[in-house]
């Protein structure tokens, strides 16, 4: 099993997010005139985001994520605010992210601009992989900057620091970091069947593996045996780490696992999941293609979730 989700891994088939060859210049951030010099470059580009949303350009007839310098101050760029997210290509061409001034109606309305969520953008597949790893770095720091002013030491406003990577507090001299929020997700299995519920904050229709939030003081494996106890009262024994993903919703970091049951009697609080039960795999293999009987499906090849189910059903007769 593992070795099989390890393969997907290096060939996500459609997992979203997990493509981003920008040169992140880390050891740069610190030094104010060399980013004043990427921002003022005539073939700089600017990646624009509201609180929830991106906000991509029109202007050449395609939609795309890079705005020019005029594009991106018509939308409220504020050099002191720009965060940088890399230099990209041969040509080594800046690439910063902003939050727009504007609410999403007033900027829906622009015929030159499409304001759309991520994962909207995602399903829809018609960028590429790369630039889908850019907007995810873009939403994760743009909400945590929109979502983090103020210092949490002594409640003093913060300002921005190492080009995006830092708040600093001028009142107390505390620094913050960005936060990644790691996430187990598990399929689980006993003899030929997986564990799939449904929370109900999904679509209808759509099962999935179990996931939960990791604790302080806990290794995957402990996360991956707490969490499906918790959600299913199922006991897990061994324990794989096989993959991972980014999800900027607004920005945790997945680790796909798998595990084997060590009971099967399901119990679980509806608060939590509304549905959880053993499937087989002529059931899943129902769901994967849009014809199970009572229109249960799984969630789409964006996700790391799809991708284990889909790695468990290729093993069949391995």
């Amino acid at each position: 099993m593992a070795s099989d989700a390890a393969a997907l891994a290096n060939t996500p088939a459609g997992m979203s997010f997990t493509v981003n060859p920008l040169d992140r210049c880390s050891e740069l951030r610190g030094k104010t005139e060399w980013l004043i010099e990427q921002m003022t470059r005539s073939d700089a580009r600017f990646v624009a985001s509201t609180a929830g949303k991106l906000v991509l350009t029109r202007d050449s007839g395609a939609p795309s994520i890079r705005h020019g310098r005029a594009s991106a101050d018509r939308l409220g760029f504020d050099p002191a605010e720009a965060i940088l997210l890399g230099l990209e290509g041969d040509e080594r061409r800046p690439l910063f992210a902003f939050a727009c001034t504007g609410t999403d109606e007033e900027l829906e309305i622009r015929p030159d601009l499409e304001v759309i969520d991520l994962r909207s953008l995602a399903v829809r597949a018609d960028l590429p992989e790369a630039d889908l790893g850019a907007l995810a770095q873009t939403r994760a720091l743009v909400h945590w900057h929109m979502s983090h002013r103020f210092c949490s030491r002594c409640g003093q406003k913060s300002v921005m620091a190492e080009a995006g990577y830092r708040r600093d507090c001028p009142a107390c001299g505390a620094m913050h970091f960005p936060r990644t929020d790691p996430v187990v997700i598990m399929l689980i299995t006993h003899q030929d069947k997986v564990l799939l519920g449904r929370p109900p904050r999904l679509a209808e229709g759509i099962f999935t593996v179990l996931a939960g939030f990791m604790e302080p003081g806990e290794t995957i494996e402990d996360a991956v045996r707490r969490e499906t106890y918790e959600e299913s009262r199922i006991r897990v024994g061994d324990v794989s780490i096989v993959l991972n993903q980014p999800w900027p919703f607004p920005a945790n970091l997945m680790l796909g696992c798998t595990g084997e049951a060590l009971t099967d009697e399901i119990a679980f609080e509806q608060d939590e999941l509304e549905a959880c039960r053993w499937c087989d795999r002529a059931e899943v293999r129902q769901m994967m293609a849009g014809t199970h009987p009572l229109g249960h499906r799984t969630p789409p090849p964006i996700s790391i979730a799809h991708q284990l189910i889909a790695g468990w059903l290729a093993e069949e007769g391995v």
